[in-house]
């Protein structure tokens, strides 16, 4: 059974015909009244009119419902669906259903830090956020108990399920997606979400990562690592960067002929200027007052 739309009637116009009927028992009243006046008995047609009135007016009593904006109105006669109300406004349904409120406003909560192992084995605490909202009044009254407790749930084992296949960090790893490439893990998460919460009627619109880190056993033995990681990188670029400068200047004292230097001599200055450009302190500089050779 999928969602569809309940009768319904303007409340207003119900209205009118409810204080029709409250006047047709009041003048039953006065008939009957007037009959006892006189001491001519009830008179039949003043209780008849009476009868009707007031069951009538009973009957369309049940019906008024008020929807207030993002809001919907699943209509039970008996036990059985018989459709939601979604516009907000007064309305009239079928007398004598039962109506239970369901929110159609955007909602968002946050799950719980859950330490999980991610692809590596490495323990990592993960959070997210998931903004949601109910577009199947049918599916989230009757397809599970509480959509509420079942989009938290299913949140978690996303989040779960997300961390076990990717790793924290790639590690310079291209071909993989780790955990801290918010984008691209917030649309997996996003997706997978969906797929879960159809059963419930409820659109995921949007789902994050909020907390992201290594488990306290192990962050200080990880930090040590990345700041390695680090180092390499940096040290990496140095070295790029004065094998570049080396060449340049070799290149610029041949083109200008200001000096010519033989192989071994090329070695050493290439040595001194990788020693000056490459060293992590100010190099020492060392006036040599002799020949080049001495």
């Amino acid at each position: 059974m999928e969602m569809r739309r309940a009768f319904r009637v303007n409340g207003f116009l119900m209205l009118g015909v409810f204080l029709i009927f409250g006047a047709l028992a009041v003048a039953g009243i006065a008939v009957l009244g007037n009959s006892a006046n006189n001491h001519n008995g009830a008179s039949p047609a003043g209780a008849v009119l009476l009868t009707v009135a007031m069951i009538a007016a009973v009957v369309v009593l049940t019906g008024f419902v008020v929807v207030n904006p993002n809001q919907a109105k699943v209509v039970q006669f008996f036990g059985r669906y018989i459709g939601s109300v979604s516009e907000a406004g007064f309305h009239w349904v079928t007398p004598f259903s039962s109506r239970r409120g369901i929110s159609l406003r955007v909602r968002n909560f946050e799950t719980q830090k859950l330490k999980v192992n991610e692809a590596d084995g490495n323990p990592v605490e993960i959070a997210a956020v998931v903004v949601y909202r109910v577009v199947d009044s049918y599916k989230a009254a009757f397809a599970v108990d509480d959509y509420e407790q079942y989009v938290e749930t299913q949140s978690e084992a996303a989040v779960r399920h997300l961390a076990t296949i990717h790793p924290y960090d790639a590690h310079d790893d291209a071909t993989r997606t780790s955990l801290r490439d918010g984008s691209t893990v917030a649309e997996e998460l996003t997706t997978e979400l969906r797929e879960r919460t159809d059963l419930a009627g409820i659109e995921v619109i949007e789902a994050r990562i909020t907390h992201l880190a290594y488990a306290p056993e192990i962050a200080q033995s990880m930090l040590v690592r990345q700041q390695a990681s680090q180092i390499v990188a940096a040290r990496t670029r140095i070295v790029e960067g004065a094998v570049g400068m080396v060449g340049l200047a070799l290149e610029r004292l041949a083109a200008e002929g200001m000096v010519e230097l033989d192989e071994e001599r090329k070695a050493a200055m290439v040595s001194n200027l990788l020693v000056v450009l490459c060293g992590d302190r100010a190099a020492q500089p060392v006036v040599n007052t002799g020949t080049l050779y001495s």
